[in-house]
């Protein structure tokens, strides 16, 4: 197995080192880099506007470059989040808790040493990973049924609603508001037009380019226009020398690095847990078992470098579920889904034995992308400090324009664009109301495969629902749908403890009489 395994690396090496490959991901590494420094950026809102830009690409060059912006923004957000105290990207908003702190004391350059080794080993592991868990699973899926891969979707879809941002029930109900977006659009089976409301633009569906780029292009644009960061870059001054740590800082961050790294691989197995989730658990988990847990939060070493290997550890993991099984470990991840898709290319169990070039050219991608990911971080440490200075309100405006013109340029449709407005300002409403957009891409992609399986399992079992826990015919499909169950009962049980009931059952005494008024 590992010999079958170091060949197709191997092989993998030679597809990434073509000349247009190896352009190609140096480009999504360099823009992802560049969209980690720039605050307010992100690598969601970025891998939309490039989506158009890769229909006219080979699909081995597309996800190469998207999946290079992915990882290579979570280099460029620590830079943001240790030397501005400001979290661009959500997983890097707890390495804000000692990372500033270093600055301040003027080892601003060592924390961010610290990051790039922890960034590099954590993405090492998770690389190795996927070389070897991944045909593990490949092998298990493909034994799966109709039923077997409903129920995995079905728990890949609660999973990425309720474990996303803010309140669960709202998860849900925007991974159904997804599922409903995707089914719009003519019954492949039957070529019934459903939710299309007469409108013959929308027979065909909606697009997956508008969606993403009315929702966090246009969506996110409106709700930032008016922000106005104020950066201090007093303490943003690093030079290259500035980053080798000591060999007590190294002796500090050994064990840390080895931790999260392990935490934030385990957590990317997990279908919509993602980076962010890896972080703060791998930082919490450092704390409590830290013998000084009165230095974090005041410049600890073991606050950088345990979250950070933790999530680009995630970060590369995420890609085992999703390239091997077809389930997005997050909203980025549902994107690249979405851009394979494009290119006629189905995730999947048989995406290995189907499209070789792409999942093992990936793979090789991945060590030559994080070798030159700190090679720029080190030599380029004070262009990327630099890029700080850029004003918040030049970059969504541009990043309009590039918006407007990938959605023309797709199909050369006016229709596009002003639905993809129209989007946009319904997104912007949804996240005024408080309800996070992302768990809607994770429905609209995984909506009409889910739709598919659940009847071709319907017509197997000639209509029998039961055919989802039939323990002795379907193990598989019934331990995924009891994780399901187990999801959501967990969610009602912290649901309960975080709700004050005697604050709910205790009402004021009403005054009956001008006297207990008074009193």
């Amino acid at each position: 197995m590992i010999a079958t395994a170091l060949q197709d690396l191997w092989y993998g090496f030679g597809v990434a080192l073509e000349p247009h490959n190896l352009l190609w991901c140096f480009v999504g590494i360099l823009v992802g880099n560049m969209v980690g420094v720039l605050p307010g950026m992100g690598p969601l809102a970025t891998i939309s506007i490039l989506l158009p830009l890769t229909f006219g690409m080979k699909p081995v060059a597309a996800i190469l470059m998207l999946a290079g912006v992915y990882y290579g923004a979570q280099y460029g957000g620590a830079i943001c989040s240790i030397l501005l105290n400001l979290p661009c990207h959500p997983p890097h908003a707890v390495t804000c808790l000692d990372g500033y702190p270093m600055t301040k004391q003027g080892r601003g350059g060592v924390a961010l040493g610290i990051t790039v080794i922890g960034s590099f080993i954590g993405a090492s592991f998770g690389i190795t990973e996927m070389i070897f868990l991944a045909p593990v699973l490949v092998s298990v899926a493909l034994k799966f049924g109709p039923a077997e891969v409903c129920s995995l979707m079905l728990l890949g879809l609660l999973a990425g609603s309720t474990l996303a941002r803010g309140s669960p029930l709202k998860g849900v109900a925007m991974t159904v508001l997804g599922l409903i977006i995707g089914i719009c659009g003519a019954d492949i089976e039957t070529g019934t037009p459903r939710l299309t409301f007469g409108i013959l633009e929308l027979y065909d569906g909606v697009e997956i380019v508008a969606l993403a780029l009315g929702l966090f292009g246009i969506a996110e644009f409106m709700k930032s226009v008016n922000q106005d960061i104020k950066i201090d870059a007093k303490y943003a001054k690093v030079r290259v020398r500035d980053m080798w740590p000591s060999k007590d800082d190294m002796r500090v961050a050994f064990f840390p690095w080895i931790r999260g790294t392990l935490i934030g691989s385990m957590c990317a197995l997990i279908p919509g847990t993602g980076p962010t989730i890896a972080s703060f658990v791998s930082y919490a988990t450092e704390k409590k078992i830290s013998r000084h847990p009165e230095k974090f939060g005041r410049g600890a070493i073991e606050g950088v470098a345990c979250p950070e290997a933790s999530t680009h550890s995630s970060v590369q993991g995420d890609f085992i579920p999703t390239m091997s099984l077809g389930i997005p470990g997050d909203t980025v991840m549902a994107l690249l889904l979405g851009a394979l898709m494009i290119q006629g290319i189905v995730p999947g169990p048989q995406l290995i034995s189907q499209h070789p070039d792409i999942f093992w050219g990936l793979i090789a991608s991945f060590w030559i992308g994080n070798i030159l990911l700190v090679i720029l971080n080190v030599l380029m440490i004070g262009l990327w400090v630099k890029l700080l200075a850029v004003p918040y309100k030049l970059l969504y405006p541009s990043a309009l324009f590039f918006v407007c013109i990938g959605v023309y340029g797709a199909n050369n449709d006016m229709f596009q664009v002003m639905l993809t407005i129209l989007i946009g300002m319904f997104g912007y409403v949804l996240l005024l109301l408080g309800f996070h957009p992302a768990p809607i891409l994770l429905g609209f992609v995984l909506g009409p495969r889910f739709e598919e399986n659940f009847r071709r399992a319907m017509l197997i079992s000639r209509g029998d629902i039961t055919v989802f826990v039939d323990i002795k015919n379907h193990p598989i499909s019934t331990a995924f749908v009891g994780l399901s169950v187990l999801l959501i009962a967990v969610q009602i049980y912290l649901w309960i403890r975080r709700t004050n009931w005697t604050a709910l059952v205790k009402t004021p005494k009403v005054p009956v009489t001008p006297s207990e008024a008074e009193g």
